[in-house]
């Protein structure tokens, strides 16, 4: 379970500039909430402020009932992990980027783990290629598995397909859909598109100008 409380972060003087205030919501194993805005609106903060990227200034949040301030960064960073509207991924192999995780655990993944992520993923006979030649929808798809690589238990998607083309767009959120499914992942999944909120989410939390404007279940926040 996957808990807001009052969450909010103000920046400090000079600026001293709300980002994002007064946040509530719970989220469920397996339950994906879609946190929809204009830009600007504070959606991404939201997500760097659920793994501790930024600290909150306000309220708090809480995995199974943990405050997240008391988890090391880089043990929350593992069970909450995150993909990016653009896959960064690392000089090298695509193994080794899938790899990158449990390794900063001081974990080894097998050779046949990484080949059956990549399998399950799509990429079944990619781990020797070099990360940096692969297209778009293939480097997310990798992004996707690294993500999951350290088996996390929410997932924060921001904006995870935008930067794709209509055909990789849809191969990644099919991919994602079937995963959430497959996994029971808990997500939280930033979008500017209205038709995927609808699609891939059962709660929606919209947000502007740093504050909520609607929170509940998809069909209804999105007819309103």
């Amino acid at each position: 379970m996957l808990t807001c409380s009052q969450l909010g972060r103000t920046l400090p003087p000079p600026e001293a500039r709300t980002l994002l205030s007064d946040v509530n919501f719970t989220l469920e194993r397996g339950e994906v909430l879609a946190v929809v805005g204009p830009s600007g609106a504070g959606k991404s903060t939201l997500l760097r402020l659920l793994n501790r990227l930024d600290e909150p200034t306000s309220g708090a949040v809480t995995l199974n009932g943990i405050d997240t301030r008391t988890i090391p960064p880089r043990e929350l960073r593992r069970r909450i992990g995150m993909v990016m509207q653009r896959a960064y991924l690392f000089p090298g192999t695509v193994a080794e980027n899938v790899a990158f995780g449990p390794k900063q655990q001081g974990k080894n993944i097998s050779t046949d783990q990484i080949d059956a992520l990549l399998t399950h993923v799509g990429l079944a006979g990619y781990a020797s290629r070099d990360a940096l030649t692969l297209s778009g929808g293939e480097a997310q798809r990798v992004a996707i598995t690294r993500a999951l690589a350290n088996e996390p238990q929410v997932l924060l998607l921001d904006e995870p397909t935008s930067a794709l083309d209509e055909t990789a767009r849809h191969s990644v959120e099919a991919l994602l859909e079937s995963l959430i499914r497959e996994r029971h992942l808990t997500c939280v999944w930033v979008t500017h598109s209205i038709e995927q909120a609808r699609t891939m989410a059962g709660k929606v939390l919209a947000v502007e100008a740093g504050r909520v404007s609607a929170y509940g279940i998809a069909a209804e926040v999105l007819h309103a």
